[in-house]
C-alpha cells in the first residue's frame, strides 16, 4: 500500500520502518528534514512538503499537538490536497475537541479517519508492541486493522467516535501522571526518613504494584534516567491539560488533574520539560531538600 507518514519523532520513525518492513511504500514529511535521514536510508521517499504526503492509500500521522496538526492544516486545509478516499490513521494524543472536528473535515471531504493514540514507548514502538486504541467508523477501522496489525501488539477498539479513543488515551495518561506523582513523593518521603526506596520498590511491585507502570517508571525514578526523554514531560503536561478541558467540556470536576497540572507545570519552569516525564520526581526531591 502507499502510505503517507506526517511526524517522525521518537516514536514516528518506529512506526514507520515497521511499515517499510511489511512491504508498505512510505511517503515521509517532518518539520525537520534531516529526520528523514535514516528512513530515507531504508526505502521511504521523502516529501518536499506536507501535500506530497496525501497522495496514497493511507495516511499516518503523528504529532505532538493540536497546535502542531492545526499549523499544517490537518484540521482542514490540507485534506483538500488527500487522493480520493483516503485513509487518515491519526496516533496522535490530541484534545476529544479537535478529534470531533477531525471527523467532521474528512467527512466532508468524502476521507476516512481513525483516532488511533498509542501507548508505549519508544523501544516498543521500533519493536512494534504499542497498545492501540482506536476508534471510528465501521469501515475506516476495517480499511486500518491490518496496518494497525503491523505496529501494535493489540488493538483495542472503543467506539464509532474517533474522539472517543482521544478522551481513552487522555485518560490513560492522567493514570501514568498520577502514578508517577504518587512515587515521586513516596520515594522522597522514604528517603528523607532514612528508608531505602529501591528496596520499598522491589518489595511493592513484586507484590500489591505488580504492573508495568510501576516497576519500569519507578526504575527510571529510582536511577534518575530522564534523558533520552521516552516521553518529555512538556508533553505529559499537555495531556493533563488535555484531561483538564475534557473534564470541563463533560462538566465534572478533576481535581487530582489540576494538582498534577500545576506539579508538571512547575517542572516545566524548573527547567525539566525536555526530559522523561519522571524527571517530575526531581521536583519532589528538591522540594524535600534531598
Amino acid at each position: 500500500m502507499n502510505i503517507g507518514f506526517i511526524g517522525l519523532g521518537a516514536m514516528g520513525i518506529g512506526v514507520a520502518e515497521n511499515l517499510l518492513k511489511a512491504g508498505h511504500r512510505i511517503t515521509a514529511w517532518n518539520r525537520t528534514p534531516e529526520k528523514l535521514a535514516p528512513l530515507v536510508a531504508k526505502g521511504a521517499v521523502a516529501a518536499k512538503s506536507p501535500q506530497e504526503a496525501l497522495g496514497g492509500e493511507a495516511l499516518f500521522s503523528m504529532l505532538a499537538s493540536d497546535a502542531a496538526m492545526r499549523d499544517i492544516g490537518l484540521d482542514g486545509p490540507l485534506l483538500d490536497h488527500a487522493a480520493r478516499g483516503l485513509l487518515h490513521v491519526n496516533l496522535a494524543s490530541i484534545s476529544i475537541a479537535l478529534a470531533a472536528e477531525l471527523t467532521t473535515a474528512h467527512e466532508e471531504r468524502g476521507l476516512e479517519y481513525v483516532a488511533a493514540p498509542v501507548f508505549g514507548r519508544p523501544d516498543a514502538a521500533a519493536a512494534g508492541q504499542l497498545l492501540i486504541v482506536a476508534a471510528g467508523s465501521q469501515a475506516a477501522l476495517a480499511g486500518a486493522a491490518s496496518l494497525l496489525e503491523v505496529i501494535g501488539r493489540r488493538t483495542e477498539i472503543v467506539g464509532e467516535r474517533p474522539e472517543q479513543a482521544s478522551l481513552f488515551k487522555i485518560a490513560g495518561n492522567f493514570l501514568i501522571a498520577s502514578a508517577l506523582e504518587s512515587m515521586s513523593e513516596a520515594f522522597a518521603l522514604l528517603q528523607k526518613g532514612g528508608v531505602d526506596p529501591a528496596q520499598f520498590h522491589t518489595l511493592l511491585t513484586d507484590t500489591l504494584f505488580a504492573s508495568p507502570i510501576y516497576k519500569n517508571y519507578g526504575r527510571l525514578v529510582l536511577e534518575k534516567k530522564f534523558e533520552p526523554a521516552g516521553f518529555q514531560l512538556k508533553l505529559g503536561l499537555k495531556d493533563v491539560k488535555l484531561a483538564g478541558e475534557a473534564a470541563r467540556d463533560l462538566d465534572m470536576l478533576l481535581p487530582l488533574g489540576d494538582l498534577l497540572r500545576d506539579h508538571l507545570n512547575e517542572a516545566v519552569q524548573a527547567g525539566l520539560g525536555d526530559k522523561d516525564w519522571a524527571a517530575v520526581s526531581a521536583l519532589f526531591a528538591r522540594k524535600a531538600g534531598l
